[in-house]
């Protein structure tokens, strides 16, 4: 079944640690209003092959901030659908999966593996007392003992801090959708955002809309990220969006898309889907390397930021994108991917 306590924990930096041996975790010690946690953030898989996969994105933006900026100090259990704020690496357009990359969890020397990358930028939250972690996965406690690794009482924590869908093997129990995990860090004198994503490599990138399982006949990316040829991942690209036309509502909002492929694509069945769900069905053939502008409604592009998602006719993720409200207010420019 899905992840039981899902929602973010948002809160100060007292400490960390990394671990080497066993099943490794990075540790994180946090405090919110007088009470204290621990992020249990893995940085090694139990399957094959072991390394996570990891992408750290500096000046972070995308709309889902609007939802976090408002949460509390504590732990805030998060609805799993869409139009909250819950994570979903898939279906949220977070992020390009191919600029993930495996990172082994310890190895010789500075600055090349999973501990020393997050430590980079967990020991800047530590030395800011404005700065907060919104850590978001699974709650446990409180528990009646202390914490095993940092010992204050009562212990009370978070995991799963990865992606959690697309499992297989035992950890297909905990598939769902809109429940994934992340590490973002927020300095709050710059206003800087930090976004830390990380998924083990047995997972797939397509799975199924209810339950977040694997869809049947899309095999495991092996070991980088990269789309297989049963994959239809980035074969048209969304590079460009109007999504704010001038003149009074309902406005033309428009999307343009480009076919990256050398072959004629049939776009019959496809369709665009926005943040709420709703689809606008694509119709025509797109020549190779050809562009092709296309109205949305009744999808809405969303003025004060959203995301659009191309899907093939099988339903499966081609593209998506995001823009923020600082982007969507601009009447009349038209927002590049």
């Amino acid at each position: 079944m899905p992840l039981k306590r899902y929602g973010v924990l948002r809160a100060a930096v007292v400490d960390r640690r990394v671990e080497t041996t066993g099943t490794p975790h990075y540790q994180i010690h946090l405090r919110a209003a007088g009470t204290d946690f621990r992020a249990a953030v893995n940085v090694r898989s139990q399957q094959s092959p072991p390394d996570l996969l990891y992408l750290g994105v500096d000046d972070f933006r995308h709309p889902i901030l609007d939802r976090v900026r408002a949460f509390p100090d504590g732990f805030t259990e998060i609805e799993s659908r869409p139009g909250t704020a819950a994570v979903d690496y898939i279906r949220g357009n977070l992020f390009d999966r191919t600029m993930m990359r495996p990172v082994p969890a310890a190895a010789p020397g500075p600055d090349n593996d999973l501990g020393d990358f997050l430590d980079h930028h967990v020991r800047r939250a530590l030395g800011d007392l404005d700065a907060r972690a919104y850590v978001f996965g699974e709650a446990w406690g409180p528990e009646p003992k202390a914490d095993k690794v940092f010992g204050f009482r009562p212990g009370n924590g978070i995991h799963d801090v990865h992606m959690n869908q697309g499992n297989n093997g035992r950890f297909a129990g905990d598939d769902g959708v809109f429940q994934d995990g992340a590490l973002l860090l927020h300095f709050p004198a710059a206003d800087d955002w930090v976004a830390i994503f990380l998924a083990f490599q047995s997972q797939v990138w397509h799975t199924d809309d209810i339950t977040g399982h694997r869809v049947p006949g899309i095999p495991s990316p092996g070991p980088a990220p990269a789309p297989s040829p049963e994959e239809p991942d980035h074969l048209v690209r969304i590079v460009a969006a109007l999504v704010n036309p001038p003149g009074p509502a309902p406005e033309p909002e428009n999307v343009t898309l480009l076919n990256t492929t050398p072959r004629e694509i049939d776009l019959a069945g496809w369709s665009l889907s926005d943040r709420a769900g709703a689809r606008h069905p694509l119709t025509g053939r797109l020549a190779a390397g050809a562009v092709l502008q296309v109205g949305v409604a009744p999808a809405q592009l969303g003025n004060g930021g959203g995301t659009l998602t191309l899907l093939d006719a099988r339903g499966l993720k081609v593209d998506g994108v995001a823009w923020t409200g600082d982007q969507g207010r601009r009447e009349g420019w038209t927002v590049v991917f």
